[in-house]
């Protein structure tokens, strides 16, 4: 199945609105940063975790200039020793390559295994942007918009206080 048509499905589903922008593959923050200085949206980085036991994963979505340390996220939330998923985990759960983390991806996350962190300071944006399930493009969308497709996904989501 392709994780990206099943992205756009549910856009469609929801009558979301959505900018498209197209660009050479962007699998890094610091890449795609040269494709969004024209963009007018807040721009997430998107960090797909697991617990040790790998039976519990997390997606924790915040704003690109910030830095995250994974470490001070296991003391944060409790939940663990964490580390990144792997590439194996990406496509079983996401169905997308690293470089492509996206919360827009839970669409394929049908039986909601990943819970989601979203840092708070993202609730003050007006518009948000993603890959669509492939770096060569972003999306760009209101925030409430993004809101409903959280909600459309069923996956657990809360807003943490990241720094």
């Amino acid at each position: 199945m392709n994780g990206s048509l099943e992205i756009y499905k549910a856009l469609r589903n929801l009558d979301i609105k959505f900018e498209y922008h197209e660009h050479p593959p962007a699998p890094t923050i610091e890449i795609a940063k040269e494709y969004w200085k024209d963009l007018d949206a807040t721009h997430c980085k998107n960090i797909f975790l697991r617990n040790h036991k790998g039976d519990k994963h997390y997606l924790v979505v915040f704003e690109h200039t910030q830095n995250l340390s994974v470490k001070w996220l296991e003391v944060k939330l409790k939940q663990g020793k964490l580390s990144f998923a792997s590439d194996w985990r990406l496509e079983q759960y996401l169905t997308v390559k690293a470089g492509s983390v996206s919360p827009l991806a839970l669409v394929n996350d049908i039986e909601n295994h990943i819970h989601v962190f979203l840092d708070e300071m993202l609730l003050n944006a007006k518009s948000i942007s993603f890959h669509p399930g492939v770096n060569t493009a972003s999306l760009v969308l209101s925030f409430a918009d993004f809101e409903r497709f959280m909600k459309y996904t069923r996956n657990s989501y809360e807003f943490l206080k990241l720094y």
